[in-house]
């Protein structure tokens, strides 16, 4: 039962994640997939539809199958798009907007984290590790800053298992709210509404089948509100990438699954303390009524949060190309697994539990994490817009190989980027020309050729600014992010149309 003293204990550790999920949030700007999802919601502003054109600039990274007829975005689900479009109305655009629904979002899953942690096992203490526990994780704090859907995806997974608990308890209108949690979760990003519907119908089947019949019912008209939507997204999956998808093989999948499973022990959830936690039941044999195994009850619920990790593996690991953020609903999840373990410690000895924790947020990047978001964070985009803004003009062209979006997002000029697809012709005469060090895709190089083939470089003054050239303004995966200011990496290079060679071509 949740005392005051629970709540006044909720209370003080909100402050402190909030603290983390918003400190020093304006002052990175945003990276190319961010800047995606900022510059199709703008255009709600104005269409009210998303799309991939606003009249001036193109917004596609796979050269436009991103989107449909009249520009009208298909690649992603619109609640994200909608509900930022929102904050940009209310709050106007900038930097903070842009993150700030997604910092929210990733608040509310931390608070639903301890109450689905609450709800599977009886145990407030327990509840309190996992917030503590997905409040210090840094691969949580890295995907929930950032303007894009994985926090929304966290936050309707972990609502959606929770009415799904309540549902199986018979609670009152969990049915409704199951339906529409889980449009939601659709809505945010339909992947993991199929990873969640496969998860709930299996573990329903197993261990609550008096149940399953009202859950195939809701599920279905569920579904039935999503196929429309389904069939409309599924468009846009006709081979965006070149050269990278093929037939899925058992190798490709096996590497990327373990990949996945390579990078959640380093990140995420390691293999060290369920091992320890393995060889104390042995020697200490704790409490099995304690630890899941004779109670039938909360087996089947620690079964649950198994069967969506498992599942949102495999899933992911048909796609052949690793992303780290693809398994972010399940980051949640493996936090609770880790405060049951801790739990567990503690019931053999409370500095046990203390020192388990103590090595797990110490042995993470947590105190490169607070480095960052006490300090000032110098990246390739904020160099190339401040210089830009400072001495060019609004009717301006560019053209650059990446992180053309950012550069669309902060600007009012005409740029032509690498991954748009876009006719280069108008960009010959470009006033700016930005190669950037590092070639993050295939659609880059043609960008790269096109500009050593049609464009004289020697009627350009090359500018190095003082920002250190890497291959991203910073990105979400704690493989590839910069917690500090890269100092011995090149600098970014801008050339410079020459004024004269500029009004002898006109």
């Amino acid at each position: 039962m949740i005392t005051k003293k629970h709540i006044l204990l909720l209370a003080v550790l909100s402050a402190g994640t909030l603290y983390l999920l918003f400190a020093n949030i304006s002052n990175q700007y945003l990276w190319q997939d961010e800047a995606e999802t900022a510059l199709v919601s703008r255009t709600i502003l104005t269409d009210g539809l998303p799309k991939g054109y606003d009249g001036k600039n193109y917004f596609s990274q796979m050269e436009g199958k991103d989107y449909g007829l009249g520009y009208v975005w298909r690649h992603h689900n619109w609640l994200p798009f909608y509900i930022l479009a929102g904050f940009y109305k209310l709050f106007g655009i900038s930097t903070f907007t842009s993150r700030l629904p997604f910092l929210l979002f990733g608040f509310g899953t931390v608070l639903l984290t301890y109450f689905l942690t609450a709800s599977l096992f009886s145990n407030i203490r327990t509840a309190f590790i996992a917030f503590v526990m997905l409040s210090l994780s840094v691969s949580f704090l890295l995907l929930a800053r950032q303007c894009r859907y994985y926090s929304l995806v966290m936050f309707f997974t972990l609502l959606s298992l929770y009415i799904y608990i309540l549902f199986l308890e018979r609670k009152k209108y969990t049915g409704t709210m199951l339906f529409f949690s889980s449009l939601f979760l659709f809505h945010s990003q339909n992947l993991y509404f199929i990873i969640f519907l496969v998860s709930i119908l299996l573990h329903c089947f197993l261990f609550h089948r008096d149940r399953i019949k009202s859950l195939v019912i809701v599920m279905s008209a569920s579904i039935a509100a999503d196929i429309p939507w389904f069939i409309w997204l599924s468009t846009s999956l006709n081979n965006p990438y070149p050269g990278y998808f093929g037939y899925v093989t058992l190798e490709r999948f096996l590497v990327t699954f373990c990949v996945f499973l390579k990078q959640i022990n380093k990140y995420v959830f390691p293999v060290w303390i369920f091992l320890v936690f393995i060889l104390i039941s042995i020697i200490k044999k704790i409490s099995v009524k304690k630890n899941l195994s004779e109670h039938r009850l909360l087996v089947g619920r620690v079964t649950l949060l198994f069967i969506f990790i498992l599942n949102n593996l495999l899933f992911v690991s048909i796609i052949p190309i690793f992303n780290f953020r693809y398994i972010c609903a399940s980051i949640p999840l493996l936090l609770i697994l880790t405060a049951c373990i801790l739990e567990a410690f503690i019931n053999v000895h409370i500095l046990l539990g203390i020192g388990a924790a103590v090595i797990f947020v110490i042995s993470s990047q947590f105190t490169d994490y607070i480095y960052e978001i006490t300090h000032d964070f110098d990246g390739p985009v904020e160099g190339i817009v401040l210089y830009l803004n400072e001495n060019g003009k609004d009717t301006d062209t560019v053209i650059m190989t990446y992180e053309d979006l950012p550069v669309k997002f902060y600007t009012k000029m005409k740029v032509f980027g690498g991954l748009s697809g876009e006719n280069l012709e108008p960009a010959k005469k470009a006033d700016w020309i930005i190669l950037r060090k590092y070639t993050n895709s295939i659609f880059e190089k043609d960008v790269l050729d096109y500009v050593h083939k049609n464009i004289d470089l020697k009627k350009y003054e090359i500018i190095e600014i003082n920002y250190p050239d890497t291959p991203w303004q910073n990105r979400e995966n704690p493989a590839y992010h910069l917690f500090f200011t890269r100092k011995n990496e090149d600098r970014v290079k801008i050339y410079k149309r020459i004024p004269d060679c500029n009004s002898t071509q006109k």
